[in-house]
């Protein structure tokens, strides 16, 4: 099987240059590291970013790890509501949310669990929410096949929030479809009321 997740994976550097940059960081923005408060925080935030961008060491075959099943079922599967946390390519700030993810089974489907982790391999890396979307259906697609894919992404970016426009209350929508989401119109028009839908059932 291949990859596109794969493709990306990464060593995590080591936590001592981590550290050393962070250092350096502080320094200059004018703190004194020597401050108690500041003494150990540099390798906090090193343990942090390796830990944010984690998903570059990660593979879409350690995720899957096996979990496909043939099924007979044609109905549509989808996982709401999977929240997110990644960090902004452009000015590494935090951008959050919720990703909808449906697929239309041809023969096989993937663990119900296995959805979130392939979405939080690609948001713990450095992202724009648009790429993001799309690797997540195009990995899905190529995992199992199906008759097709869609993603929808609601986030809000701290980039919008805390510097620029400066805008508290703005969101972002994002999708991808593929297949049957693609081009068939009452296809894509059950997904979106399905996650439209904003009771929780249970």
């Amino acid at each position: 099987m291949k990859t596109r997740g794969s493709q990306s994976a990464l060593a995590s550097p080591p936590l001592e240059m981590l550290t050393d940059a962070y250092s350096t960081m502080i320094r200059e923005v004018g703190e004194d590291l020597r401050r108690p408060g500041l003494v150990k925080t540099p390798e906090r935030a090193a343990k942090a970013m390796q830990f944010l961008t984690s998903g570059y060491e990660t593979s879409l075959e350690d995720i899957v790890n096996g979990a496909l099943f043939d099924v007979e079922t044609e109905g549509m599967v989808i996982v709401r509501d999977i929240e997110f946390y990644s960090l902004c390519e452009h000015h590494m700030l935090p951008f959050f949310g919720k990703m909808h993810v449906a697929y239309l089974p041809q023969n096989k489907v993937i663990g119900l669990s296995k959805i979130p982790r392939i979405v939080d391999m690609f948001a713990r890396r450095l992202q724009v929410q648009e790429q993001l979307t799309e690797q997540v259906a195009k990995a899905v697609q190529e995992i199992i096949a199906p008759r097709g894919v869609g993603v929808i992404a609601e986030a809000r970016h701290f980039c919008m929030m805390m510097r620029g426009v400066e805008k508290q209350h703005s969101g972002t929508i994002t999708s991808t479809m593929l297949g049957d989401f693609k081009s068939k119109k009452t296809t894509r028009d059950e997904f979106l009321s399905l996650v439209s839908q904003r009771t929780n059932p249970f």
